[in-house]
């Protein structure tokens, strides 16, 4: 198997699972620390206070990505890190810090792709309405303004957003993450007014950043019927439209997908969406596996199922379908005619340290040889699918899951931070290594990569 010439090879993480330090230098609350102090909301009562420490420990990762030859490392901001209110006055002590991590990366060959928005809204703007209220379309343009000037002399990849079908679903619709509204009207409203602010914040990217590569980061899974029933058929055909084309359709068409149109229009004002449907320059893929649907009495009418008996699943109970990844693929190519980056792909597993003191985590590894084999089946059959990145690098704080989950082809011990690689890991490196070469063997001779990409 083969990958086109450049193609990237990265691994993936998030400030609020990560960084830790919830309360160091300025740090503010984000609606994921408050929504954490009301019981069961996370798995054991955990929170992300401390989570891996990233925030004290960058320069050791930054070491193990360079040792596993990652070509990048996706990332994202801490909005209440950078500016305490959300809006304003600035934290210096908290832009230093991605200072001090962009130019850790650079130091090692590893290019910074840095993620506007990856779940942690400022507590103090939600306490002014959050994603509901329409204002914090020009509130985000004047976060991703400052990011850009403080940034943009050393970083060029920018993602917007970060899965915003399942912050708005989940957090407004559903109720099950933050900030835990369960409502149709606020739902609506998150919707809209998230895709205006990532349309504001390309404008601001363009504008401040010279040769900025700028996209979005869109979770899209196939959404099935789990049964043949018509309610049931219907109910896949409803989620398909709020998780996978309610954000990249209106930013690519200037439309919201024809089950949602009539919901969003008493939110949309004149000139809304032609300023959401900004010219990006690649899509950013999360994927997983496809989702099972089933009717459900929810504000959507759409609930998730168990798959059927014969669909092989992850340690977690999720459905392991590379085909679905291929297929998923070939369809955003199909549809939306962008350069494709997988920024994130991976799965959980039941990982130990065995009495060596290693952790052989042999599913995790099959998962990831199945869908790079199904990925390059779609660039074989056209898909052009330019990077990769793993989910995750580190074992993080996993949402509602806590630390109960483990994505990473890290360990993370969650009681003294220490970082262990996964057999994962190393198989991970190697696979890059061997792909780099093939890839560089096939050039013509005296062509170089970025020569043969142009």
């Amino acid at each position: 198997m083969t990958t086109p010439p450049r193609f990237v090879w990265g691994a993936s993480t998030s400030a609020f699972q990560t960084e830790g330090a919830a309360h160091d230098d300025g740090r503010t609350d984000s609606i994921w620390d408050v929504f954490l102090r009301a019981p069961g909301r996370a798995s054991h009562g955990d929170t992300a206070e401390v989570a891996c420490d990233h925030y004290h420990r960058y320069a050791e990762d930054v070491a193990l990505m360079r040792t596993l030859g990652l070509d990048a490392y996706r990332f994202s901001i801490a909005w209440p890190r950078v500016l305490p209110d959300g809006r304003g006055a600035a934290n210096e002590a908290g832009l230093a810090f991605y200072d001090r991590l962009i130019d850790a990366l650079l130091a090692a060959e590893i290019e910074p792709w840095l993620c506007l928005y990856h779940w942690d809204l400022p507590q103090a703007l939600e306490a002014l309405g959050g994603w509901q209220n329409r204002d914090i379309a020009g509130w985000f343009a004047d976060y991703a303004a400052l990011v850009a000037r403080r940034y943009g002399d050393r970083v060029k990849r920018f993602a917007t957003f970060n899965e915003p079908c399942v912050f708005t679903l989940f957090g407004y619709g559903l109720g099950w993450h933050a900030p835990g509204i369960a409502d149709t009207a606020a739902l609506h409203k998150a919707i809209h007014h998230v895709n205006l602010s990532h349309g504001r914040a390309v404008d601001v990217l363009r504008r401040d950043v010279a040769g900025a590569s700028i996209g979005a980061i869109h979770n899209r899974q196939p959404c099935i019927a789990a049964s043949d029933s018509p309610d049931d058929a219907a109910a896949a055909l409803r989620l398909a439209a709020y998780w996978n084309d309610a954000f990249p359709v209106p930013q690519a068409f200037a439309r919201y997908p024809s089950p949602l149109q009539d919901a969003m229009s008493p939110y949309i004002a004149p000139g809304d969406m032609a300023d959401i449907a900004r010219p990006v320059d690649w899509f950013g893929l999360n994927h997983y596996s496809p989702h099972y649907v089933k009717a459900d009495g929810n504000l959507i009418g759409a609930g998730f199922s168990a798959p059927p008996a014969d669909v092989p699943r992850s340690a977690i109970g999720w459905p392991v379908v590379p085909g679905a990844f291929r297929d998923t693929l070939l369809d955003i190519d199909s549809r939306f005619r962008l350069p494709i980056y997988v920024l994130e792909n991976g799965t959980a597993a039941e990982d130990s340290i065995d009495a060596s003191g290693h952790i052989q985590d042999d599913d995790r590894i099959r998962y990831l040889k199945a869908y790079a084999a199904a990925m390059e089946q779609a660039i074989a059959a056209g898909a052009d699918v330019r990077g990769y990145f793993v989910w995750s690098l580190l074992d993080n704080f996993e949402w509602g899951a806590g630390y109960s989950q483990r994505f990473g082809i890290v360990y993370v011990d969650h009681a003294t931070r220490r970082r262990i690689p996964k057999a994962s890991a190393r198989w991970y490196a190697e696979m890059i290594a061997a792909r780099r070469a093939l890839a560089h063997a096939t050039l013509p001779h005296g062509l170089t990569e970025r020569a043969a990409e142009e």
